[in-house]
């Protein structure tokens, strides 16, 4: 689960990380009210107005009803009202958007933190994520800040570190001074980002989260390391244990499918291919979207049905799937342990049948419990569904559907 950076800087700031302040509105007739709030919270006259929706690129991205980026600078608060009216209600198109430009229903009015002083100010990349092949958490970390991270890596990938740190015991204060040491801060600085460092680790670790990145931290020309930006992605499977942040979820900033389908209590995720998978489990799916892809077409969709495939829920999974346009062909592979196969093919039959038609074929290939049961069920249903038994013949299938 993705959450603004609104939403995400404010649990930051809950585990003792300084952050970017700001206030957060959903209509224009709000915006100069919430200026002069923060003005009196911290003294800022400048205000930087920040487009959340989520994705990337925000401050490179174009407005398309105004010409707008989705980050820009109020120089008073005079400002403010125009500056906010050209982000709001508007859709954003950027470089992370799938060239599908995102409504903005927020905007988030927030503090300059690019003051003025006797030092240059200095930005810097921070993430903190898992590493799954090591088995430990890993806090990425580089001097080029404000950056894509994807570009620095790519051209200069001596500037990006790595600390990995033991879940067991958590980030220890050595670790917290070596990253501040190799982003070449000294004095008032270095303290400040030892201990911005262990807050964002305690806020990552916290919350389960699934990643944390903040680009740009910044120094301050005043020393003070500040968040500037917060991209936060909750691990869904740690939800149950924190209802207050799984109340921050925006699902209109989710595909409507995968929303629907998450309801339905089904594992969805939309692709870009023609050939649908209904699956129970998720290795069988990958595997099934790697034989469509073999036998010459593309996967349209993960899905996964889990345990139980009955016809209400085959029904509502084939509801799912036709909504995309692109889609070509279905097929569904079952392997029956829990579930027996022939209840799952007697679900599609009744799923078929109550929906009165499919526009286009289906492969069906159940192993397992019942297998052959099912598909005598199927072949005798008298409908566009061609059986299967090997993974290798419902492929065949796809390619001969497909040609």
């Amino acid at each position: 689960m993705n959450l603004h950076e609104y939403q995400g800087k404010s649990i930051l700031k809950s585990f003792g990380v300084a952050i970017q302040e700001g206030v957060v509105v959903d209509k224009v007739e709000d915006a100069v009210a919430a200026a002069k709030k923060l003005t009196e919270e911290t003294g800022t006259s400048w205000y930087v107005v920040k487009a959340q929706i989520h994705a990337g690129g925000r401050g490179k991205g174009t407005i398309e009803e105004t010409g707008s980026h989705g980050v820009v600078l109020a120089k008073g608060i005079d400002q403010i009202e125009e500056k906010v009216n050209g982000i709001l209600g508007g859709h954003l198109m950027t470089a992370q958007t799938n060239g599908k430009a995102k409504k903005v229903n927020k905007v988030l009015i927030a503090q300059d933190v690019y003051y003025p002083g006797e030092s240059e100010t200095s930005e810097f990349y921070m993430s903190v994520l898992l590493d799954r092949e090591k088995g430990r958490n890993v806090i990425v970390y580089s001097t080029e800040g404000g950056m894509d991270i994807e570009h620095v890596a790519e051209h200069t990938p001596e500037l990006i570190h790595k600390e990995f740190i033991d879940p067991r015991v958590g980030i220890q204060g050595f670790q917290a001074r070596k990253i501040a040491f190799n982003l070449g801060l000294s004095g008032e600085a270095f303290k400040q980002m030892t201990k911005f460092v262990v807050a964002l680790y305690n806020a990552y670790d916290g919350i389960d989260a699934a990643m944390f990145e903040i680009n740009p931290v910044l120094k301050t020309s005043d020393n003070k390391i500040i968040a500037v930006d917060a991209k936060v992605t909750m691990d869904g499977n740690g939800l149950f244990r924190h209802p207050n942040y799984l109340a921050m979820r925006d699902k209109t900033e989710e595909d409507p499918t995968e929303v629907e389908a998450d309801e339905a209590g089904l594992n969805f995720v939309k692709l870009d291919g023609n050939v649908a998978c209904m699956v129970n489990g998720a290795g069988l799916a990958m595997a099934t979207m790697d034989i469509i892809k073999l036998s010459g077409g593309n996967p349209a969709n993960f899905l996964d049905v889990g345990g139980t495939a009955n016809a209400e829920r085959v029904e509502k999974a084939f509801h799912i799937i036709l909504k995309d346009p692109n889609v070509k062909a279905i097929l569904i592979n079952i392997f029956g342990g829990i579930v027996r196969c022939d209840r799952v093919a007697q679900g599609v039959v009744d799923a078929y049948k109550n929906m009165g038609s499919i526009p286009v074929p289906i492969i069906v290939r159940l192993q397992g419990t019942n297998a052959v049961e099912a598909k005598r069920l199927i072949d005798e249903s008298g409908l566009n569904v061609h059986s299967a038994v090997l993974l290798q013949e419902a492929a065949d299938k796809v390619k001969e559907v497909l040609a």
